[in-house]
């Protein structure tokens, strides 16, 4: 929540500053949001979103560091707890962001998806909820994951060990598990694609970001040919956006017409606030609700739980 510094009244100030300054009070307090109005965000007045008839399992995916992975994991799973989805976040990503936004504790002897894993420690032991998010949970990575790569390679059945691991998790019933995936096509990736049902790739609007997608593309298809039938491009979020920039509109434009309906209506664009959040231990959803980033992943959000019905 934003703090405002009210202006000292000096007793020499004419009537008229005196009310130029408290208007100026009175604009910024009343934009910004309460506490009790967190939930009553953009979009927020379907309070119930239709839950989907199985768990949605998403993989959030892109060899691109930087796109906006872990950022759109956090926020679309805590816009989905919001309005009562249960919804599981899997941090795969070594660097333990997702854990991090979502104030769970991976650091130290905490058990986490690297001995679920390699060790196969039941899912069930390291699932913990986030605080004050009664429907939100994480299942924590903490740095142990960076050696998964190498460890996988020997044991047997190595592509599919989350996806057993979460067939055997059933302590609640929940309605998403969102996975949030490393910047690389390693082995940890090929585990979320083979564990998931639907894969979302976060595009930054700008060139670099189109490069590779051709590489994940043919993954997922070689994935969905061998390992994961099942397994299909649901969703792309285009993050980033900078309105004040035609080549943000450029690549929204050649995104849009190359994957038609799978790119989302709602465009997360940069703010602040959503860099801000994670020190704080919070997605962007409690601690600025009001944010433009905030109103756009609610928006993106939505979209996904209502696509469930017409899937």
């Amino acid at each position: 929540m934003a703090i405002v510094t009210q202006t000292p009244l000096n007793p020499g100030d004419s009537p008229l500053v005196r009310e130029a300054l408290s208007s100026v009070v009175s604009r910024e307090t009343s934009a910004t949001p309460t506490a009790a109005q967190a939930g009553d965000g953009p979009g927020t007045g379907d309070a119930g979103w239709p839950r989907p008839a199985k768990t949605r399992v998403i993989a959030v995916a892109n060899q691109k560091g930087g796109v906006g992975k872990t950022t759109t994991s956090v926020n679309i799973a805590a816009a989905l707890s919001m309005h009562g989805q249960r919804v599981l976040v899997v941090d795969l990503d070594p660097q333990g962001n997702a854990s991090t936004a979502l104030a769970t504790e991976h650091r130290g002897d905490v058990p986490d998806v690297y001995q679920v894993l390699v060790d196969d420690l039941p899912m069930a032991d390291i699932v913990k909820q986030v605080p004050e998010m009664p429907n939100l949970y994480c299942a924590p990575a903490t740095i142990d994951l960076a050696g998964a790569e190498i460890e996988l390679v020997s044991l047997v059945a190595r592509e599919a060990r989350l996806r057993r691991a979460l067939t055997a998790y059933d302590a609640i019933e929940l309605d998403y598990i969102i996975i949030d995936c490393p910047p690389s096509l390693g082995l940890l990736t090929v585990n979320a694609l083979v564990a998931a049902d639907e894969v979302m790739i976060p595009i930054q609007c700008e060139y670099y970001a189109l490069e590779g997608l051709g590489q994940l593309l043919r993954n997922v298809d070689l994935i969905k040919a061998h390992l994961n039938p099942t397994l299909r491009l649901s969703t792309i979020v285009l993050t980033m956006y900078d309105g004040r920039t035609r080549l943000a509109s450029q690549v929204a434009e050649e995104v849009r017409s190359h994957f038609g309906e799978t790119v989302l209506n709602a465009v997360i664009p940069r703010s602040v606030r959503l860099s801000e959040a994670p020190s704080y231990g919070q997605s962007v959803m409690t601690y600025d609700p009001g944010s433009s980033g905030a109103m756009a992943y609610m928006d993106a959000a939505r979209e996904i739980a209502y696509r469930a019905t017409v899937a």
